[in-house]
Parts: C-alpha cells; structure tokens; sequence
C-alpha cells in the first residue's frame, strides 16, 4: 500500500502543480488513499519532494529523487532562485530564502556534496548549514557566493 501510495504522489506532482499537503492529501483520498496529513508529511520526506517557485509565483512539489546529469542543472537553479543571502557565524551558514524555499534550496544544497558540509536544517525561509569548521564555513560560503552570484 505504502509503494502504491507513493507512486501515485510522483504521478500526480508529475502531472499536477501541487502547491500543498492538503491539496496533495485531497487528491489521494478522491484516488481511494485513506491517509492522514502526518502520512503525507511522512511521504514527502521519504520521497525527497521539495518546492520550487513556478513561473506564474506559486510553487509546486518536485521529486529531487534521482542521480542523471541534468539533476546538477535543477539544484543549481533551485540555489540560484531560492537563496537570497548568506552570513558565516563560526561554524554555522546562515541562509536566508525567498519564503517557502528554504526546503528546496537545503535539499539542493545537501545535493551538491560540498567539502566539510554535515547537514542542513530548514524552516520556512532560513536555514541553518552546519560546517566542520569555521575556516571551512567560509570556504562554503565562498562557493555558494560564486555559485549564486550573492555578494552578501
């Protein structure tokens, strides 16, 4: 059930621009899912899904599941429109989003395997990148700056 489930979330964020778990939620349950809000959640951080900003300003779950060549092109422009700001303190990178793109932009970010990188925590438009070191935060911070072209 769960594998069923979860195939048919990649179909509809496939076909679909869900911008919510509700929305995701209600189109489950009109396919014959019995789930909850909390198995939703569950299934979205089991299947790697993030959002990304649309053309039209809304946002829209993506699968970032997956290891072809054109992913590296994705996170690169998920960090390149989400990120607005960076700032080093000791050994933790600061990261400031266009709002509800910090998961996004974390994700891409944790993609890329960035030297001295241990993990990310992301809210709604902040995230905190913890980094082995302090010298290494700021080559971090370097990397992402040349990445993004942020100044700050």
């Amino acid at each position: 059930m769960k594998s069923e489930r979860q195939n048919a979330i990649l179909d509809i964020i496939t076909k679909n621009d869900i911008e919510t778990q509700e929305e995701l939620l209600a189109i489950l349950k009109d396919f014959g899912f019995n789930v909850t809000q909390a198995t939703v959640s569950r299934d979205i951080r089991e299947l790697k899904l993030t959002k990304i900003a649309t053309e039209n300003g809304t946002q829209k779950y993506i699968s970032m599941r997956g290891s072809d060549a054109g992913n590296s092109d994705k996170y690169l422009r998920v960090l390149h429109d989400g990120l607005i700001s960076l700032e080093t303190a000791q050994n933790i990178l600061v990261l400031k989003t266009v709002s509800g793109m910090a998961m996004a932009v974390a994700a891409a970010l944790d993609s890329l395997h960035l030297e001295g990188v241990v993990g990310c925590i992301a809210g709604d438009d902040t995230i905190f990148c913890a980094v082995r070191t302090i010298e290494g935060t700021y080559q971090v911070a370097e990397k992402l700056r040349r990445l993004t072209v942020i100044k700050k």
